[in-house]
């Protein structure tokens, strides 16, 4: 059975989310360790830093949108406590918006790598399983610049980090603007091109994928689609899901999430995935809009779609 689960704010203390994950019956829970995040009542944003070269520059002028408070060691062993004790299979994060990993400008790339590093760092000291990140936008440089800019940048924060548990999960994205990321090859690129290898993994977004022109039904085209995730990447590199449907059509590049069937994507494709046996034991996240209590809705959903294929 998937270890379903939800990106839940940490507001008033980690422990406050793994208390709501308790309460909504999860197996599995992501969190951002780096606040303040306001989670975003549509989808996760593509930051400007991402999408216009203008806005990069004039936001790297700004470091104060980069401090984070640390975390206190006490409130990292509750944070540990409390998951023990709730029973949690897998714990996530996802790394702050502002980091870029792709970045052509110079600024933007060394306190992206800085970030990241310590977002590293934070997910470490939480005993999560893994840090979730976008591959990041090339901001006109190209494709294949971005990429290698991407692996440098992960090589220099394995460096910095040697030792830690926590694995890193490339997610693919919807490939808005230039973010990587949109075709299994960009990932299957990142994977080949690292130092160390063992050291990441995939995260497949649902909403992303179908944004990005891959198929999530009807069947043929779900086999189709994880087909070629297969023969590209490798199924064994994916380590977890994240379960949105979308806002925006079939191969749109747009990335807007909707709640589990509400969407373009709809309720077949999602019982496609639950039921896949290839993920059986994967974190499956929702990161759906967070409007009127919708997560214990969108799991009701999921939880109705297993064994209907």
């Amino acid at each position: 059975m998937p270890l379903f689960g939800s990106h839940l704010s940490v507001a008033g203390g980690f422990h406050k989310a793994v208390a709501e994950a308790q309460n909504l019956g999860l197996q599995s829970l992501q969190v951002f360790t780096a606040s303040p995040h306001r989670w975003p009542v549509v989808s996760p944003p593509v930051s400007a830093l991402k999408t216009d070269t203008k806005s990069a520059r004039n936001l790297t002028k700004s470091p104060n949108q980069w401090h984070c408070r640390p975390i206190a060691a006490d409130e990292a062993a509750g944070f540990r406590k409390a998951v023990r004790a709730a029973g949690l299979r897998r714990t996530l994060a996802h790394d702050s918006y502002l980091i870029n990993l792709a970045s052509p400008d110079d600024t933007l790339y060394r306190r992206s790598i800085d970030a990241f590093t310590d977002e590293v760092q934070r997910a470490e000291l939480l005993g999560l399983n893994y840090l979730v990140t976008h591959p990041g936008a090339h901001l006109g440089a190209g494709e294949d610049e971005g990429l290698r800019r991407v692996i440098t940048a992960l090589d220099d924060i394995h460096g910095r980090t040697n030792g830690v548990r926590v694995k890193v999960l490339i997610e693919t994205t919807a490939g808005q603007g230039t973010c990587l990321g949109h075709r299994f090859e960009h990932l299957k690129a990142i994977l080949a091109g690292v130092a160390e290898p063992k050291r990441l993994g995939v995260c497949v977004d649902t909403c992303h994928i179908f944004a990005a022109g891959y198929a999530l039904s009807p069947s043929q085209e779900y086999r189709r689609t994880m087909r070629e995730l297969h023969r590209v990447i490798g199924k064994s590199w994916v380590r977890a899901f994240h379960l949105n449907d979308s806002l925006k059509p079939f191969a749109s590049r747009r990335d807007r999430h909707a709640h589990i069937g509400q969407g373009e994507i709809g309720p077949e494709a999602f019982g496609f995935v639950v039921n896949d046996p290839w993920w059986t034991t994967l974190p499956m996240i929702l990161e759906t809009p967070k409007e009127n209590q919708m997560d214990a809705v969108n799991l009701r959903r999921l939880n109705e779609l297993l064994g209907s294929r």
